[in-house]
């Protein structure tokens, strides 16, 4: 297992998979993250980066089942791992911290 920081991409892509608990494969996590962002995000970035979060050991990834509408291609299902969960727990809460840090700041004034 590789190392276990989050890049800031790596982090929306791994909450996004968390978010669509069963329905995590490729093309609805770039959906789901160009709805969200409002980025331009290619595929082919967020194939990239759905394997280096499972060489990471931050997610796992299964094949689904073979369906007549993709022309008997299977879809490659992603689930956030318990270390993947441990990470994002970690980020969230260096996050948390550093906004607490932060003097005088009231974002319900924004």
């Amino acid at each position: 297992m590789k190392g276990t920081h989050l890049g800031e991409f790596e982090e929306i892509v791994l909450l996004t998979i968390a978010g669509l608990v069963d329905g995590a494969y490729s093309v609805a996590v770039c959906d789901e993250l160009i709805k969200h962002t409002k980025r331009v995000i290619k595929l082919g970035v967020i194939h990239a980066v759905l394997n280096r979060l499972e060489e990471k050991g931050l997610v796992k990834s299964k094949l689904g089942e073979a369906t007549s509408e993709r022309g008997g291609k299977r879809k490659r299902y992603y689930t956030v791992t318990t270390a993947g969960k441990a990470a994002l727990v970690k980020s969230k809460d260096i996050r948390d911290e550093l906004w607490s840090r932060i003097p005088g700041l009231n974002l319900n004034r924004l």
